[in-house]
């Protein structure tokens, strides 16, 4: 299957005719080849196909982070905090805000 030229080392540029005449292709090749393909109309790069591991890997935050923000917030005291205790933090922040720009008019 041709493609119009590489955009990156792991990634190749096609057109969304050749996409959508060969979809169940390029599924298969981007899955078993960890590959992305940028899919242009008109020469135009409109969306990107990926494969659900990439896709995971950029959407979801390393667990390093995550274990890093849950000792912040263990540190903090802050893990132990209700949504209804948030929820009255933030309104009252709110409220401060409208009082001190009430004072600056």
């Amino acid at each position: 299957m041709p493609t119009t030229k590489t955009a990156t080392k792991d990634s190749r540029v096609i057109s969304a005719l050749r996409a959508r005449s060969s979809f169940g292709k390029l599924l298969n090749r981007v899955d078993k080849e960890s590959r992305s393909l940028v899919i242009e109309k008109r020469g135009t790069p409109r969306a990107i196909l990926l494969s659900i591991r990439d896709y995971v890997r950029l959407a979801a935050p390393e667990p390093e982070v995550l274990r890093a923000i849950g000792e912040e917030s263990r540190r903090k005291g802050t893990a132990s905090l209700s949504s209804r205790r948030i929820d009255r933090i933030i309104k009252a922040a709110r409220r401060g805000k409208k009082a001190f720009r009430k004072k600056q008019r």
